[in-house]
């Protein structure tokens, strides 16, 4: 004789579902805030890539290529960095264009995120 074994239901909660529902809003919006961030200096490294790679500026003196990037950046909307906050170096006779900067993003309250951002012709 077999006796069936009631089958345990499985799934969520309602409580589970809200405490679900509530980190993924919050993680949604923590995105979303920082995004924009992310793309600013990826847009910063772009023109620092295609800049090292101009051939008219290898041999330009700091002022020509601080004013390339002023011209770039107004194109692009950069408001992160200036141009008098970039490192201009050499490497091997290659122009190499570095930066460092922080950005805060409020997230809610006092609460903020602080970020370091170093973007850089070299590596590419």
């Amino acid at each position: 004789m077999n006796i069936a074994m009631p089958v345990q239901q499985r799934g969520f909660s309602l409580g589970g579902f809200v405490f679900g529902a509530f980190l993924l809003v919050f993680f949604g919006i923590t995105a979303l805030k920082l995004i924009p961030a992310y793309i600013q200096e990826a847009q910063i490294k772009n023109i620092f890539v295609t800049m090292a790679h101009d051939p008219d500026l290898q041999k330009g003196v700091p002022h020509d290529i601080k004013a390339s990037f002023e011209r770039r950046s107004v194109i692009d909307n950069i408001s992160a960095i200036r141009a008098d906050d970039i490192e201009i170096s050499s490497d091997n006779g290659r122009l190499v264009l570095s930066a460092s900067y922080t950005t805060k993003i409020p997230l809610g309250g006092n609460i903020s995120f602080l970020i370091e951002f170093n973007p850089s012709s070299a590596g590419k």
